[in-house]
């Protein structure tokens, strides 16, 4: 029989203290990040409660949403009492969350300095496990026309193909690009590799009035820039 003593349901709490009737009476700026994971998992394990099984992950993580968002579906479902549901519902609303930031900062629509490439594209590498190469096609005046997956691969690297970069710039009649593309490993130190791509890739784009105009690396929400370093 389940000891009472050791854990009181969630629906013998107070109302107030309810994770779903908190955010029903007063809004879901009310709750914290614990409370909005119980939301999501709906009921815990025999000795805990859903907010003290959320605390238990969270605490897990250092209480990081990040690092949260980079747990795997196996990673969560080894927490006792989350099975592989939950930890879709969990994985699911934590890409939503990023999405909504995406679209957000799909506002910033000219680049002036590297953080304006920073501010755009950082949602689209938070999280990763895996590296991932892309592009943003500007206009003329740099206003942002588009941003493109060239490729992705593992922690090791990945290879971006110079003519599909090129083909893609072309079809949308881009005048200047950005290169942006991460380092899972956490280093924001360009490798040989990335210094002989970039300088092949703008030496291309001039032969084809194509102009990179920055390359940023980026790597635990901070970022590397090849323009900034002085290095294009």
């Amino acid at each position: 029989m389940e000891n009472y003593d050791q854990k009181l349901g969630i629906k013998l709490w107070a109302e107030e203290d309810r994770p779903r009737e908190k955010l029903l009476q007063h809004g879901r700026r009310y709750l914290t990040d614990a409370e909005l994971i119980a939301i999501l998992i709906g009921s815990g394990n025999r000795n805990e409660t859903a907010v003290d099984l959320s605390k238990r992950i969270l605490s897990f993580y250092d209480n990081n949403l990040i690092k949260i968002g980079k747990a795997s579906i196996q990673d969560l479902s080894k927490f006792k009492g989350i099975g592989e549901a939950k930890a879709v519902s969990i994985v699911a609303a934590l890409e939503l969350g990023l999405r909504r930031k995406e679209t957000q900062e799909e506002q910033v629509l000219q680049v002036t300095a590297s953080s304006d490439v920073h501010r755009y594209l950082h949602r689209t590498f938070t999280g990763l496990n895996h590296e991932e190469f892309w592009i943003l096609l500007l206009n003329r005046s740099n206003h942002i026309i588009g941003k493109h997956l060239i490729s992705k691969g593992g922690q090791a690297g990945t290879v971006a193909d110079p003519k599909i970069i090129f083909k893609i710039a072309l079809e949308y009649n881009a005048a200047n690009i950005v290169l942006a593309h991460n380092h899972p490993s956490g280093s924001l130190k360009p490798s040989d590799s990335d210094d002989k791509l970039t300088k092949d890739l703008i030496a291309s784009g001039q032969m084809l009035g194509l102009y990179v105009v920055d390359h940023l690396i980026f790597a635990n929400n901070r970022y590397y820039s090849y323009k900034d370093d002085q290095m294009m």
